[in-house]
């Protein structure tokens, strides 16, 4: 896979301050998407009303999907300085809450980033089919948000996690041959892949139950199950669909602006920069924004692709 040269528009000195580590900036950024989280739990604990509702469903849907970011960031070892702290975070604070597993996932995303764009890329399947029309887009929409997305997803994984399929967020359905394996084998996959997940899920409920009510837990439940799917889909969307050419690192990977708004539902821990990800993984999120800012002075998006919004890509994505 060729893939665009950062020396080619970062010097080995910026090259050097962008991928150095921040742990202050680390936390920072899990204290805004934690507090998050407890600001929608908040607002339909003391203002209870379908408002409320639906606003914590959303927000709590674009902060899984912060999770979801966190547990990518750790898998390339680019959030915390100490590898141990950045794993531990990564499975605790971004995998386990939606039932995911960062181990499985580092070794898995990494053969995206060697084959973006090409037949071998694990991911191709989440970027096709767009543009749709109008009508397909409101399907897919619906879908997500009465959960049918969601419990296809969750039962996928859960079957993953268990060793029936192999471990794939992209579409595929690859069996696992189940011949030899016995009942110890079968524990210890479940205790290694899902033990973790429960165990946040119960966490979860404990701290809710301590600090507010136990009842609460049932909108982190339907958030996955709705506005996370929601989430995933348009955040997926504006990464590698509808791109000019699948095989050219310049014209295969989208970065989009995004408002404060379009932050909080679709780019938590700064994932719309997705050409400055690509051309250097090591960078942390929080040194995207700045990474980009160089970009941009050094003319790289009179030829890579910029999207004004995360609007403008649904729209494009719907024929519009």
């Amino acid at each position: 896979m060729q893939l665009i040269p950062a020396n080619k528009y970062l010097t080995s000195e910026e090259r050097r301050i962008l991928t150095e580590k921040n742990d202050f900036l680390a936390w920072r950024g899990i204290f805004i998407h934690y507090g998050m989280i407890a600001v929608a739990f908040a607002l339909v604990y003391y203002f209870l009303n379908a408002f409320t509702v639906i606003l914590a469903l959303l927000i709590l849907g674009g902060q899984q999907l912060g999770c979801a970011v966190l547990m990518h960031d750790t898998g390339h070892y680019a959030y915390f300085s100490n590898k141990k702290l950045n794993d531990f975070i990564g499975q605790w604070l971004g995998a386990y809450p939606v039932f995911n597993n960062m181990l499985a996932y580092r070794s898995y995303h990494f053969k995206h980033h060697i084959s973006n764009g090409l037949e071998e890329d694990p991911d191709l399947l989440l970027t096709r089919g767009y543009p749709t029309s109008k009508k397909s887009m409101i399907r897919k929409f619906t879908r997500d948000l009465t959960g049918q997305t969601g419990m296809k997803s969750l039962f996928g994984l859960i079957l993953m996690h268990l060793g029936y399929l192999e471990y794939s967020l992209g579409g595929k359905i690859i069996k696992v041959s189940q011949k030899d394996r016995t009942r110890k084998e079968f524990v210890k996959v479940f205790i290694e892949n899902l033990g973790g997940s429960i165990v946040a899920q119960i966490l979860l409920i404990l701290v809710l139950y301590i600090l507010a009510s136990p009842w609460l837990y049932l909108l982190w439940i339907g958030a996955y199950f709705t506005t996370f799917q929601l989430c995933i889909r348009i955040r997926a969307m504006a990464e590698h669909s509808m791109v000019e050419d699948q095989k050219d690192p310049y014209l295969n990977t989208r970065t989009t602006k995004a408002n404060l708004i379009e932050r909080i539902f679709f780019a938590p821990y700064h994932v719309n920069f997705h050409n400055e990800h690509h051309m250097l993984m090591s960078v942390p999120p929080y040194h995207l924004p700045e990474m980009h800012k160089l970009l941009m002075e050094r003319k790289f998006y009179e030829k890579g692709i910029l999207a004004p919004s995360y609007w403008s890509v649904v729209r494009k994505a719907s024929g519009s």
